[in-house]
C-alpha cells in the first residue's frame, strides 16, 4: 500500500488525452525503441538540417511528449538544435511502470537511440531535463556524460523534497525512489547550466543551490529567474544564455576565466 500511494505522488502520468497528440505544424517523427526488461518506449523526434547541437530532453513529473511541443520547437529555434523528447515507462504511449531504475534506464535508452540516429557519441548530446527530468538527465549524464548537462527547476535528493512537504512523515526512511542527484552530481565534471525560480514552493531553491555545489565541474553556471514558480514557462532569455554558454569554447584554460556560479537575474516571470 505504501509503496503504492508513493508512486501516485512521484509518478501522477497524466491522462493520454491531455495534450496535443496531432498538431502538424512541428516536423516531428513518432519513433518506438526499447528500454530494459524489454518495455517499449515512445517519443517524438524533431530533427534540423546541420543542427549546432543534438538534445535529449526528460519531461517533469505530471507531463508527456503532447505536452512539449512548444518546448521543442524553442529548444530547436534558440540552439538550432535536433531534439528528442520521449515518454518514461507508464507515461505517454509508452508502456510499463514507472520506478526510479527503470526512468533511468528508460533515460540512458533514449541518449543511445539518439545519439545512434544523430550520428553522434552519446557524450556528445546535449542533456536537458525539468524537474523529475533533471534528476533522470543527472543520472544520464553522471554515467555517460554530455557535452552539457541542463536542469531546470530540480532538486538535490528527492527525499529532501518529500521531508519539505511532509515533515510529520518518516519518508527518508521508507522512499524506494530516492533519486539521489547530489550523489550523482558529483561524478559529473561536464559543463553545467541550472536554472531555478525564486519563488518555487515545490522545489525551494535551496535544493537546488546544494545540487549545483555538489557539481565539480569547473565550466558551471546557475541562472536565477525572480520570482519564478515552479510550473512558470522556462523564459526566453534562458534559452538566449544558454545559446551563449554551449557557444563557449570548452577547454581546459577557458574553464579558469569562468565565474563558477554566477547568478543571472532575469524579470520576474510570476
Amino acid at each position: 500500500m505504501i509503496s503504492y500511494v508513493e508512486r501516485m505522488l512521484i509518478y501522477p502520468a497524466p491522462s493520454i488525452d491531455r495534450g496535443n497528440w496531432k498538431t502538424k505544424w512541428l516536423d516531428k517523427e513518432d519513433v518506438h525503441f526499447e528500454s530494459s526488461g524489454g518495455v517499449r518506449l515512445h517519443g517524438w523526434y524533431a530533427p534540423v538540417e546541420n543542427p549546432d547541437c543534438v538534445v535529449l530532453y526528460s519531461h517533469g513529473q505530471s507531463e508527456h511528449v503532447a505536452n512539449l511541443i512548444n518546448v521543442v520547437a524553442r529548444l530547436q529555434e534558440s540552439l538550432n538544435a535536433s531534439v528528442l523528447v520521449y515518454d518514461y515507462r507508464g507515461y505517454g504511449k509508452s508502456q510499463g511502470v514507472p520506478t526510479e531504475a527503470g526512468c533511468v534506464a528508460d533515460g540512458l535508452a533514449a541518449q543511445q537511440w539518439l545519439a545512434e540516429r544523430a550520428g553522434v557519441l552519446p557524450e556528445e548530446l546535449v542533456i536537458v531535463g525539468r524537474s523529475l527530468g533533471g534528476a533522470v538527465s543527472t543520472a544520464i549524464a553522471a554515467e555517460r556524460g554530455a557535452r552539457a548537462l541542463v536542469l531546470e527547476n530540480t532538486f538535490s535528493r528527492l527525499t529532501d523534497v518529500a521531508a519539505y512537504r511532509y515533515p510529520w512523515l518518516p519518508v527518508r526512511q521508507v522512499m524506494r525512489n530516492r533519486y539521489d542527484s547530489v550523489e550523482r552530481i558529483s561524478q559529473y565534471t561536464g559543463p553545467l547550466f541550472q536554472m531555478h525560480g525564486t519563488r518555487d514552493r515545490v522545489v525551494p531553491a535551496k535544493f537546488a543551490r546544494e545540487l549545483f555545489s555538489a557539481c565539480p565541474s569547473a565550466h558551471k553556471r546557475f541562472y536565477t529567474v525572480r520570482g519564478g514558480n515552479h510550473f512558470d514557462s522556462t523564459p526566453p532569455a534562458f534559452y538566449a544564455k544558454l545559446r551563449e554558454f554551449l557557444a563557449q569554447d570548452e577547454t581546459p584554460t577557458s574553464y579558469g576565466l569562468l565565474d563558477p556560479a554566477p547568478t543571472l537575474a532575469t524579470p520576474s516571470v510570476a
